[in-house]
């Protein structure tokens, strides 16, 4: 049973935006939760659940939102109907200008799989460190780079942007700490394949403030535009929402977030959920920073999917705006 709560906390204008002139002000929110989030759920989501779940996160103003994975089945059985999930999503950016369906794509076989369903994003997977990249890829750092060398070209030769997911960022299980420069290295070496935009994971949610300032004035400094960088956080040690600041302070306007706080890695058995989506717009509206986000509609969505999950969000907004079993 739901519990009680004060009525009108949205009505009552909450949360109150203070503006910060040194941040920016608008932040594009890479909503990962039907891909990133659904892969690490143990059980299946049948399609339809997750065609109206990707439809509502669009509802809510949403307009990047990461679709499926076209992966062998074998490696992430929750994604493996992205064949039957396309043609659900079709008529979607239609009814929503502007909206934007990335898939991911490990290799030439996932884009053509991506591309025969009219895929118009889609992303390839890297790791800064090696033990992740043979866990996760089964080959080398460096050999994962070579195989999606004619995926990034062929995907630019039929106009479609690649995005760069660099894993690892800040710490690794089986490595330690991950220095700085290597990966600034591998995040290099995605750019200079083509990609359009790299987003740093901090796949097991070890960093720290400090940790992301330096990193982002590092990938700078190697001549990175900042506007070509996005973020993407766990949220193990509670450091999720400080760590975005930090990068919004450093001059970051793209974060990747789930909705409800879905997700974690499923080669990463340490990884809890990514940042929830929720919270993340209740901070950047309360530093009066323009998402787009109907957050009362997010909200709704999320209770909505783990009501189908048969288990409460862990987003704290979700909570506390829906109720403890939100």
């Amino acid at each position: 049973m739901t519990t009680e709560r004060e009525p009108g906390v949205l009505e009552l204008g909450l949360p109150d935006p203070v503006v910060d002139p040194e941040l920016p002000t608008r932040v594009r929110i890479h909503e990962v939760g039907a891909r990133d989030g659904l892969q690490n759920e143990s059980a299946l989501v049948p399609v339809e659940v997750k065609a109206e779940f990707v439809a509502r996160l669009a509802a809510a103003g949403l307009r990047t939102v990461e679709a499926t994975s076209f992966v062998h089945p074998k490696w992430v059985p929750q994604l493996a109907d992205a064949e039957q999930l396309m043609p659900e999503l079709a008529a979607l950016p239609d009814r929503y200008p502007g909206l934007r369906l990335p898939v991911l794509v490990p290799n030439e076989r996932g884009l053509d799989r991506a591309l025969a369903h009219h895929a118009t994003d889609v992303a390839v997977f890297a790791s800064a460190t090696e033990t992740f990249a043979r866990r996760n890829l089964n080959r080398s750092a460096d050999e994962a780079m070579a195989m999606f060398r004619p995926v990034v070209e062929r995907a630019g030769q039929a106009g479609v942007p690649v995005r760069g997911y660099l894993s690892m960022c800040f710490g690794d299980p089986w490595e330690g700490p991950v220095g700085t420069d290597q990966v600034i290295r591998h995040g290099l070496q995605l750019l200079e394949l083509g990609c359009a935009e790299l987003s740093l994971g901090d796949t097991i949610g070890v960093a720290t403030p400090g940790q992301v300032t330096a990193l982002l004035a590092g990938f700078v400094r190697a001549g990175v535009p900042v506007e070509r960088l996005a973020v993407h956080f766990h949220d193990t040690y509670g450091q999720a929402l400080a760590n975005t600041l930090a990068a919004l302070r450093s001059g970051v306007t793209v974060v990747d977030a789930s909705a409800g706080g879905l997700g974690g890695c499923p080669y990463a058995k340490s990884a809890t959920g990514n940042l929830a989506t929720e919270d993340l717009v209740w901070m950047l509206h309360g530093l009066g920073i323009e998402t787009g986000v109907d957050l009362a509609a997010l909200a709704a969505t999320s209770g909505w999917m783990a009501r189908r999950l048969g288990r409460p969000s862990p987003s704290r907004t979700v909570r506390a705006l829906l109720g403890a079993d939100g």
